[in-house]
């Protein structure tokens, strides 16, 4: 018996509405349960984390604001404290790894760090503080230089004190403080050797030091006196830098956290930490005396030409060398020098090693051997990697060297090599050192299969970068010598070839190259 229709609608119509009481039930009890979740995470569906690495007398300020980003902005902040050495060293080494953002004291890291690799870091970044770089005295070396009654200045600290310069080329203090020596020398008669004779008479100085360049929030921390200079020396200016690595996400987040780091709480926060405005000004509250001075200070990094002008300036200086050394293994080097009984190899490596004591034991030498197909295909390879002079002698290096024996019937693979040791030593200059490529040959190019002296002098040409000298010193001997090729090559870097066809002159020769080498401008006058 079929059922009445009436009743089958009836029943049909509860049935649906009960459906949607059910469906109505479970969304309320979803929402309900994914407000809590969206309330709990603070309305993210994510949180995108911000990793950033500052110099330790800022990271502190940093780390108090990331604490002060709401949750519901949906990102995290970390921050840790790093010596910008390290992380410059880091960076180099893997640009691919490490934080999302770098805050160094100054700008000058970011491109030390782009000479020595990371290549691909910003030249530039937001200042989010700054702080003039100062001469830090004690209550005693101020007092001899006029303080309290007048603030102190830095030539008469200068010229009273003994002043100790940090390494430049691992403090940016450093490279200020060159810059003030350099302004306050310009007007000597000879102002290069004034400024040269400065850098060694307070190179000189050992610790501990009575006065030294620091930032003047670090002087304000340490309860010392600040020495202004009266010449624009540059300040650390913290920049604020996404590096490439960070995500889109993390990118977003980390200029989102920038705009916070520059409003107005957030300056009153590196104020109270000693810090100054990006431009300079200082708004927080000093102590009534006069340790430090609250008028607004110029800001901003050195200009590159700056920078690398008194670097290399330093460098002459304190004979701080790269030396990139290329030494002839061919079949020839194992011929007799008449009235020696001696090899011209054993004369050579007799010269080269009487030579490694006249430079400091700082000084980094790398060598590379060459012949021809000395390594497959290859005309050249390296015996010794770059090191410091101390790490070579530890680590048996004058050993090697005094064991290298010529390469029978090889012949002189000399274009190719210069140029694959060139680029080597391009591609790994180090700022803050006379960075040299030294070439030691007893013949001319016997590869045909080279790239020729055309194509060498073309390509040495390319690599040239006037604020980055990479000489070649060219040392010949022999009488299959061509100073010609050789003095062409030199010339073309920059540098200058020394030859001899008489072998027993190698020392009288290589002692001359290498006063060149160790005298580079502005250290010496041409």
């Amino acid at each position: 018996m079929a059922a009445h229709p009436a009743r089958s609608r009836r029943l049909d119509a509860r049935v649906v509405v009960l459906s949607v009481l059910l469906v109505v039930a479970l969304l309320a009890w979803f929402g309900v349960d994914y407000v809590k979740n969206r309330l709990a995470s603070g309305g993210c569906d994510t949180t995108t984390p911000v990793r950033i690495t500052a110099a330790p007398d800022v990271a502190p300020v940093l780390s108090a604001l990331a604490r002060s980003v709401p949750e519901a902005e949906c990102y995290t902040v970390d921050v840790t404290a790093s010596a910008s050495t390290a992380t410059a060293t880091a960076l180099e080494a893997n640009g691919a790894n490490g934080p999302d953002v770098w805050v160094p004291e100054s700008s000058t890291w970011l491109l030390q760090a782009r000479d020595g690799g990371a290549w691909n870091l910003p030249e530039t970044g937001q200042s989010v503080a700054s702080s003039p770089v100062v001469l830090a005295l004690t209550d005693e070396v101020a007092k001899q230089a006029g303080w309290p009654a007048k603030s102190p200045s830095w030539s008469d600290v200068v010229a009273g004190s003994p002043v100790g310069l940090p390494d430049p080329g691992r403090d940016p203090a450093g490279i200020a403080a060159l810059i003030g020596l350099q302004q306050l020398t310009k007007n000597a008669p000879d102002p290069a050797a004034a400024f040269t004779e400065e850098i060694r008479r307070l190179s000189a100085v050992k610790e501990p030091y009575t006065a030294s360049p620091a930032s003047e929030q670090s002087v304000l921390a340490r309860k010392l006196v600040a020495a202004y200079p009266a010449v624009g020396v540059p300040s650390f200016d913290y920049p604020y830098v996404v590096l490439p690595r960070a995500s889109e996400a993390s990118r977003t987040a980390s200029e989102r956290f920038l705009r916070l780091l520059l409003d107005q709480a957030a300056t009153k926060a590196f104020a109270d930490a000693g810090f100054r405005t990006p431009t300079g000004q200082f708004l927080g509250d000093r102590a009534p005396d006069t340790r430090t001075s609250a008028a607004p200070r110029p800001v901003g990094p050195p200009t590159p030409e700056a920078m690398y002008g008194v670097l290399q300036a330093w460098a002459g200086a304190n004979l701080s060398a790269r030396v990139q050394v290329l030494l002839d293994v061919s079949g020839s080097m194992a011929a007799t020098v008449p009235g020696t009984g001696r090899s011209r190899m054993a004369l050579t490596l007799e010269a080269a090693t009487q030579g490694l004591g006249l430079f400091k034991p700082t000084t980094e030498l790398g060598l590379w051997l060459f012949s021809t197909k000395l390594d497959g295909d290859r005309d050249y390879k390296e015996l010794l990697p770059m090191r410091s002079i101390a790490d070579q002698l530890a680590q048996g290096g004058l050993t090697t060297l005094q064991a290298v024996k010529p390469k029978p019937g090889g012949a002189t693979g000399l274009y190719d090599s210069i140029l694959a040791a060139y680029q080597n030593a391009r591609q790994s200059w180090k700022l803050g050192r006379i960075n040299v490529v030294v070439v030691l040959t007893d013949g001319r190019n016997e590869d045909s299969d080279s790239i020729g002296l055309p194509g060498l002098l073309a390509e040495l040409g390319k690599l040239q970068d006037p604020r980055k000298p990479l000489p070649v010193i060219g040392i010949g001997i022999g009488p299959d010598i061509d100073a010609g090729e050789l003095r062409q090559v030199s010339a073309a870097t920059g540098g200058e070839s020394f030859t001899t066809p008489d072998p027993r002159k190698i020392s009288d020769v290589f002692y001359q190259a290498l006063s060149k080498l160790m005298c580079q401008p502005p250290a010496c006058k041409k």
